[in-house]
This record gives C-alpha cells, structure tokens and sequence, in this order.
C-alpha cells in the first residue's frame, strides 16, 4: 500500500529541521513513543539505527529504523520494520513562498505475515489516519510548542 500525506507548517524551513532532526523532540509528537535507543551508526545519518518503543495500552510495539537517506534540509527517508510489516519513507521539506515549511510525506507499507497483509487490505485508512496524526502532531508542536507528552 502507497499513500502521500502532506502539510503545512507555519514555520521556517530552517526551525521544523531543527526540530525534526532531534530524537529528544520524537516523544513531543509521536504519541505512544516510550524509548528510543540507538543500535548502530553514526547518530542520525544514512545507515544508522534506531529502536523505537511505542505503548498504545493494550498494544506495545517495537521498530527498528534505518535511515536510508539523510540530506535535511531537503529530505528525510527511513525504513521501519515490526513484526508483519515494514514502512518504507520518504520525506520531503520544501520553502513555501509564505516563508512556511510544506513536508510531503510518502509511504509504502509492505506486509510481511498474512495477518498484516489482511489488515493493510481491509483498513488501509487506519495507516494513513495515523501518519496524519503525527505529522499534525509535529505542527502543533513546532508551531505552537505542544506536545503529546504531557497529554
């Protein structure tokens, strides 16, 4: 399943770098994230790891991110695998005339177990639901100092 979302941040390209290249930030827009713990490579740049730990309640998940392409202020672009799936994306960051920042966000989920591939299939608006979350999430946070963490 492919999907692009995209929106506009009220904020220089410059400052929502800043904050999007920051692992200490991550807690402040991505709701559930418990733990991030670096596993290998240089911190932040092509080939480097990352395991990330979410608690959604009842459901706790682990990623493990790859950095596949790290070229800010332009572009962002990682992997993330768990167990039945794994999320190929790519990031773009782009000036708008306003002086605002637009990010395009593309995604690719590719299952890897039949019960992940049933669930892409028949809710694929939960995936991009989520991704629009966060990516609001992140916005609210840049442009208004917000964060998820202290929800």
């Amino acid at each position: 399943m492919k999907y692009t979302t995209e929106i506009i941040i009220k904020k220089p390209l410059k400052e929502v770098i800043n904050k999007m290249n920051s692992t200490e930030n991550m807690k402040h827009w991505q709701e559930g994230l418990v733990g991030a713990e670096h596993i290998s490579g240089t911190p932040g740049e092509f080939g480097a790891k990352m395991k990330l730990n979410y608690d959604f309640g009842k459901r706790k998940m682990e990623l493990i991110e790859t950095i596949t392409k790290q070229n800010f202020p332009n572009e962002f672009h990682a992997t993330y695998n768990t167990k039945g799936v794994r999320n190929i994306q790519q990031n773009y960051f782009e000036s708008t005339p306003q002086g605002h920042t637009k990010w395009i966000c593309k995604n690719e989920f590719e299952p890897t177990n039949f019960v992940m591939n049933t669930m892409l299939f028949l809710m694929p608006r939960a995936f991009k639901k989520q991704t629009k979350k966060y990516m609001t999430n992140f916005k609210n946070f840049v442009e208004n100092g917000n964060s998820v963490a202290n929800a």
